[in-house]
């Protein structure tokens, strides 16, 4: 059955009516909580140390963790400069700095890729945010500035600087909250954020059609709105080596993927190889060996001529720490990785951001 086929759409609506009641009994706990910040009856805390909390409202999928490394980059100048994640799916809870050789089980996949785009960079994981903060003030004196991922439903601590992203493709203003939707806040939670980027765009929309999404959004005047696009790196292989005189439309790839939403990444692998088979596998996907084995078996004979197998460097990070000795060692392995860039006025974007650390620093 098609997505577009009427029964589909009559059946995703009933759906939808059915769990709307348990849509608003969520509704109901959320405001409850957030008037206990709003009145101070739970405490929030604004840390000494310039923040720049990025989130969302939906559930994943908005590039989060591209965002995070666009900051550094425009912060590529502040140093020392600290990120801090909950670090999902790892085993552990404790708080504690993330280095580039760990397995994502001890430290969440994306900071394990965020320390080895960044080494600079000093990298943290800890669920409690107002501890870890505290915890990376003390063991990196003089850090200039803490970015934290997936930090905005967490009002323990209020970021001075806090940017949502949502998608062009399910922006907050069409969806629900859960389970009708996808939304994990309100929608009214997307006035404390200075800055707006709708993430995913294929193309900058002109003047007119940004101040549609401005009035679509309900954006207060003050608030800036960027719209973001997606560039893919170089193939690399699993040591980080480019892939050297990358054949092109001759190769076929075998593309499995851990991750929300992969269809851009397909999309992309598409554009370069000839023949290109998927194997999709749930977010943050921890492989097993008979898994491993899959692939390699599907690898061996889904194609003939020159061919690959292709992941994200997401999923990289959790398979370092495994693919020594497994069916998929000695396998022409390579990874894409993925940049998240700001089509309208990216000097303004980066000038934001700047200030915010600089003024901060100005004032302390």
């Amino acid at each position: 059955m098609r997505c577009f086929d009427v029964r589909c759409i009559n059946a995703a609506h009933s759906l939808r009516t059915l769990l709307t009641p348990f849509a608003w009994t969520y509704g109901a706990l959320l405001r409850v909580r957030h008037a206990l910040y709003n009145a101070s009856v739970l405490r929030s805390t604004r840390p000494t140390v310039p923040t720049i909390a990025i989130g969302n409202l939906a559930l994943g999928g908005t590039g989060k963790t591209p965002m995070l490394e666009l900051v550094l980059r425009v912060l590529e100048s502040v140093r020392p400069i600290a990120t801090l994640s909950r670090g999902y799916g790892r085993k552990s809870t404790d708080i504690h700095e993330v280095q580039a050789t760990d397995s994502a089980a001890h430290s969440g996949d994306e900071p394990v890729q965020v320390k080895r785009n960044f080494p600079a960079a000093r990298v943290f994981v800890g669920a409690d945010r107002v501890k870890a903060v505290d915890v990376i003030q003390q063991q990196v004196p003089g850090v200039r500035a803490v970015v934290l991922d997936d930090a905005l439903q967490h009002r323990a601590l209020d970021a001075g600087l806090k940017i949502l992203l949502t998608t062009a493709q399910r922006p907050y203003c069409d969806d629900a909250l859960l389970p009708a939707g996808t939304l994990r806040d309100l929608r009214s939670r997307a006035l404390g954020a200075q800055l707006v980027v709708v993430t995913k765009c294929v193309d900058v929309p002109t003047a007119a059609e940004q101040q549609q999404w401005r009035q679509r959004l309900g954006l207060r005047q003050e608030q800036h709105l960027f719209f973001a696009g997606m560039a893919y790196g170089e193939p690399r292989w699993m040591d980080g080596t480019e892939v050297p005189a990358f054949p092109g439309q001759e190769t076929s790839a075998l593309v499995f993927t851990g991750i929300v939403q992969p269809e851009p990444f397909v999309m992309h692998v598409r554009s370069l190889c000839g023949h290109v088979e998927h194997i999709a596998f749930a977010d943050h996907h921890d492989f097993t060996t008979p898994e491993l084995q899959r692939l390699a078996d599907v690898f061996d004979s889904f194609a003939a001529g020159p061919k690959m197998l292709i992941t994200t460097e997401k999923d990289a990070a959790r398979l370092r720490s495994v693919i020594a000795g497994s069916p998929l060692d000695g396998l022409p392995l390579a990874t894409i990785g993925v940049r998240t860039i700001i089509l309208n006025e990216p000097e303004r974007f980066a000038d934001l951001i700047q200030r915010h650390v600089a003024t901060h620093q100005a004032h302390r």
